[in-house]
């Protein structure tokens, strides 16, 4: 195993972890084993853009930073037995650039690519995206319109699969307790009846942090909706699937009346707050009309 090596760099105590002298850069293996040791004193860190401003904002202080920047198992994308695998440690610009999500999720690669700037997305990671909390987390109304799960390793080795739509259990809250890890997440690939879109609004073009998001997946069985998974951030506490609009398109043809019907149920639904990015109608207002917009750009996709 190799050495575990303290370093303070004025926010914290950095774990670090050394190459193997036999084989190369450290993995699982040794990941299970600091758990195992430090426990509940870890914060896991990979890319640190929504963790480093937070310790300098004095919003978070935490005891130990366990580094997992390195173990190149938790970075990958790849088709795993009908479903689509991604490594927590894989950055948003992999994600923005991956074949495998541009050919069968393109609204999580186009939500990746809207994710800050360059330098952010090369340096931020899904696992960290998703396990910050934020309402505007941009990739994950997109992963929970694709029905998203996420795996979690316990300092004890054991994994448990969670759905993304119940891991955010409040602001900036997750199912994570002290001492767990999220290594990768998961969702079924998409057939050909599942038609999706992506809208996120922002207050410029690019490097904008979101003021509301709309993804949509809808599997079709002709002109009727057979199953419906809609998601909205920026507009509740938490990023939320909209289960109102999603039982209002089941089992229906959808029309221009029904839209209007979907735009009122995810008005009722969503929480919005005013800031200074957006004041709460606004907010309101927008998100029904990128659902809208969505639903209508999911069903001109061909067969």
């Amino acid at each position: 195993m190799p050495e575990i090596v303290r370093q303070r760099d004025g926010l914290g105590e950095i774990l670090v972890q050394p190459q193997r002298a036999r084989d190369g850069a450290p993995d699982l293996r040794d990941l299970h084993r600091v758990m195992a040791e430090y426990e509940a004193r870890t914060t896991v860190i990979a890319g640190g853009t929504n963790l480093i401003p937070d310790m300098r904002n004095g919003e978070k202080a935490p005891e130990l930073l366990l580094d997992i920047s390195d173990l190149t198992e938790l970075s990958y994308i790849r088709e795993e037995n009908g479903s689509i695998a991604i490594g927590a440690a894989t950055t948003i610009a992999e994600m923005a650039a991956s074949p495998v999500l541009l050919d069968n999720s393109p609204i999580l690669a186009s939500a990746a690519k809207q994710l800050g700037n360059p330098l952010t997305r090369n340096r931020a990671t899904l696992g960290g995206n998703l396990a910050n909390a934020s309402p505007c987390a941009d990739t994950a109304p997109p992963l929970l319109a694709l029905g998203a799960s996420v795996e979690i390793l316990s300092p004890g080795g054991k994994t448990r699969q969670v759905p993304l739509s119940k891991f955010f259990q409040g602001y900036k809250f997750t199912d994570l307790v002290k001492g767990d890890v999220l290594t990768g997440i998961r969702f079924s690939k998409p057939d050909d009846s599942t038609k999706s879109s992506h809208t996120k609004i922002g207050l410029r073009n690019a490097a904008s942090i979101c003021v509301a998001s709309i993804a949509v997946a809808l599997d079709m069985d002709g002109k009727a909706c057979r199953k419906a998974r809609i998601a909205a951030g920026s507009v509740a506490p938490i990023p939320m699937r909209v289960s109102r609009v999603e039982k209002l398109l089941e089992g229906r043809e959808i029309d221009a009346a029904l839209l209007e019907e979907c735009m009122a149920a995810v008005k009722g639904e969503i929480s919005p707050i005013s800031d200074i990015r957006g004041s709460q109608e606004y907010r309101s207002y927008v998100t029904a009309m990128i659902l809208k917009r969505n639903i209508k750009r999911a069903l001109k996709q061909e067969n």
